[in-house]
């Protein structure tokens, strides 16, 4: 599995957790060892410019997601075979304003979003209220795991 991470936002990121996140994530969804998903960390500017391309929305936005061999969650008997998942988008400036807002730290709320955008890579959605409530429960289920999972983590 490839995981590239590229931060070009100009704001520190823990970029090991998100890796260790999706690593976490990916597993419990039964994708493919073999599949690549990117996340790239961009400024608010590089955001605005890609959420008016893309959603014909302006000002930025804290994730997108640019899904490529439409992928799906996976089981354990038949997990998902190998591909490229595609690229997730962060803003970690709209990430820093949610969390706040939010009452939580800002890697977090990046936890948050980088789950929220691997699920659109698998083809989930919120567009109706059953789609949101799937999709939301499993990103909440996840997050929960991958957060348990942290705090068994050794310290070095």
């Amino acid at each position: 599995m490839t995981i590239e991470i590229g931060n070009e936002s100009g704001i520190a990121v823990d970029e090991t957790v998100l890796l260790r996140l999706m690593e976490h994530n990916l597993a419990e969804l039964h994708v493919s060892p073999d599949a690549d998903v990117a996340i790239l960390l961009v400024d608010e500017g590089a955001m605005e410019a890609l959420h008016v391309q893309w959603m014909d929305e302006p000002g930025p936005t804290d994730v997108l997601s640019f899904p490529m061999d439409e992928l799906r969650p996976g089981t354990e008997d038949a997990p998902t075979p190998a591909g490229l998942l595609g690229d997730i988008v962060l803003c970690p400036q709209v990430a820093e304003t949610q969390a706040v807002a939010a009452k939580h730290s800002t890697l977090d709320e990046l936890i948050l979003l980088t789950t929220h955008g691997l699920l659109h890579l698998l083809g989930f959605d919120h567009a109706e209220p059953e789609e949101e409530r799937e999709m939301f429960g499993l990103q909440r289920e996840l997050i929960t795991s991958f957060q348990a999972s942290e705090r068994r983590r050794p310290r070095a």
